[in-house]
């Protein structure tokens, strides 16, 4: 196969898991339990014969009659999943696409707070495990409904009321306006401007992972 950046390039996704179905010889790449890439395997040498994912159908339509190489699902739903010949001529580029989408569009089928859950941070970006009073004094916004320790007694946290409250949103990085007022006007005032700018990048990059 000559995609074979595409193991480590799924497996680096948040929340993804890998197995083997040993009955129909896929590999198959999940998030949260469901499946939403496989590589299909020859069972003479274990050669990599279609990788299978999941588009919005009017898009699948168009890809395959711009792409040869591109066909209706292989024993699967043939509306929403479309599987690639592994040495054709699909660029790398738009396999990557594919694949990010098909990624979007499996973990947007869980609810807003189960996506949270499965991508391991909130929804400002921070990682709460990493988190020195994680387990401690706060349970994470995800557990707790935004109710952080450093929220206003019996209030949200401002950015979890925004984002996921007001705007309806998976989290911060699915809004065009972050890092925004809302981030700079919840800094800790214990961090200095140096540290905080340092942590705001990081929950940026986060949320773009």
């Amino acid at each position: 196969m000559k995609y074979d950046w595409m193991d480590g390039y799924l497996l680096e996704k948040r929340g993804v898991t890998k197995d083997l179905q040993a009955d129909w010889n896929w590999v198959r790449y999940h998030i949260g339990g469901k499946m939403f890439a496989a590589v299909c395997l020859k069972w003479e040498d274990n050669a990599p014969y279609y990788i299978t994912l999941k588009l919005e159908p009017a898009e699948g339509d168009f890809l395959r009659s711009q792409y040869e190489d591109i066909v209706p699902g292989y024993y699967m739903n043939k509306v929403h999943w479309n599987s690639v010949k592994p040495d054709g001529n699909v660029p790398d580029s738009l396999l990557k696409e594919m694949l990010d989408k098909s990624y979007e569009l499996v973990l947007g089928s869980f609810s807003k707070k189960k996506q949270r859950e499965l991508l391991g941070m909130s929804c400002c970006g921070t990682e709460c495990q990493n988190c020195s009073f994680y387990g401690n004094m706060c349970e994470g916004c995800n557990e707790c409904g935004g109710k952080v320790f450093h929220a206003p007694a019996g209030r949200a946290c401002p950015i979890y009321e925004c984002s996921v409250k007001s705007k309806k949103l998976r989290n911060c990085g699915q809004c065009g306006e972050v890092p925004c007022k809302i981030w700079r006007d919840t800094k800790d005032p214990q961090l200095s401007e140096e540290v905080f700018e340092e942590n705001i990048a990081e929950r940026v990059e986060n949320l773009k992972s």
